[in-house]
């Protein structure tokens, strides 16, 4: 008799541990990003998204890595994505950045799962109708790169020239298109720019060793997908922002704040992916409160902050004009 108790009490506790975890289980959110792990910009939206819906929601994580694998095997990993998504059935995905929304917007959009996008570059509607497709919404990353390089000549009036670096990815391309029109020339705020964008890493050094030569400072944009003469992938560690750095005879600026800090850019008027994932933590949070994707306009998260780094400032001898530091975030 006692014996049989005891094997009802452990019956019993069993379905009651069962029955917690069940309860417990968070219902799954699949982010897929279009970089890496080790991509700053990464980061610092997944933290934004951790800390917003993390306590009801599990995050689920799928990288294409597309700054590092050839252009060629992109859709193969936009494959391993969809099948993840499909086994995990997720009740709402995340796409980081134009890469997963050019790649499964389309396949994601004939399904009833809620999406929504964040660091976006181009016009969404390169990649899905949005007349046809209504369970996607998201968040518009817009450099501010014009802006920067007007300020960055309020912080060095004498400056007459500048260079600008981007990497040949899809976002670049975005970029050159998009906000300087398609001209690799153009004159802002009295500055004459050249924007040029490189895919090999020895090439990118070539130009930042010669800069003193045309230019009075170099705005470093996107790096990430530079490849050396072997096709290798070179940003593994960050390189590029701390070489460039190092062996820039003229001062460098950023666009974004991973590019910012005491072994890299000075810093300027940049944008957080934190502040992305933070807007797209807020839609996701509308639509699995009830409110339907096609409701949801999409938004831009971030005008720009000024960061500078107060050891770069240093090694160039600038000081910042009083509006612009009293606005100014700082790292070391």
């Amino acid at each position: 008799m006692r014996v049989g108790r005891i094997l009802q009490f452990a019956v019993f506790l069993i379905v009651a541990l069962c029955g917690c975890d069940a309860l417990a289980a968070k219902p799954a959110i699949f982010v897929v990003e279009s970089y890496n792990v080790e991509m700053e910009w990464d980061v610092s939206y997944k933290q934004a998204l951790e800390e917003a819906l993390g306590q009801k929601y599990k995050l689920e994580y799928f990288q294409m890595d597309t700054k590092r694998l050839p252009k060629d095997q992109h859709a193969a990993m936009a494959d391993k994505a969809w099948a993840r998504y499909q086994a995990l059935q997720p009740v709402l995905v995340i796409l980081g950045d134009d890469a997963a929304l050019k790649f499964l917007a389309n396949r994601l959009g004939a399904t009833s799962t809620p999406v929504v996008y964040l660091g976006i570059n181009n016009n969404p509607r390169e990649y899905f109708d949005a007349n046809i497709i209504k369970n996607i919404s998201g968040v518009l990353e817009r450099p501010v790169l014009k802006r920067n390089i007007a300020f960055a000549h309020e912080i060095m009036p004498h400056a007459k020239r500048a260079l600008v670096l981007f990497d040949t990815d899809v976002t670049s391309q975005v970029v050159l298109k998009d906000t300087f029109g398609g001209q690799h020339q153009l004159v802002i705020n009295g500055v004459d720019v050249d924007l040029k964008l490189i895919g090999e890493w020895e090439l990118w050094q070539k130009e930042v060793l010669d800069a003193k030569q045309n230019y009075d400072m170099i705005f470093v944009g996107l790096y990430q997908a530079l490849r050396d003469r072997a096709g290798k992938s070179v940003n593994t560690t960050d390189e590029v922002a701390r070489w460039t750095s190092e062996h820039s005879p003229v001062p460098t600026f950023g666009f974004w704040d991973w590019a910012v800090g005491p072994d890299k850019t000075i810093g300027g008027l940049v944008l957080y992916g934190r502040e992305q994932g933070k807007a797209a933590a807020e839609i996701a949070l509308k639509i699995l409160s009830g409110t339907p994707p096609a409701q949801i306009y999409p938004v831009t998260a971030d005008r720009g902050h000024f960061l500078f780094s107060k050891r770069q400032l240093e090694r160039y001898k600038i000081v910042l004009p009083v509006a612009i530091a009293r606005e100014t975030s700082w790292t070391h």
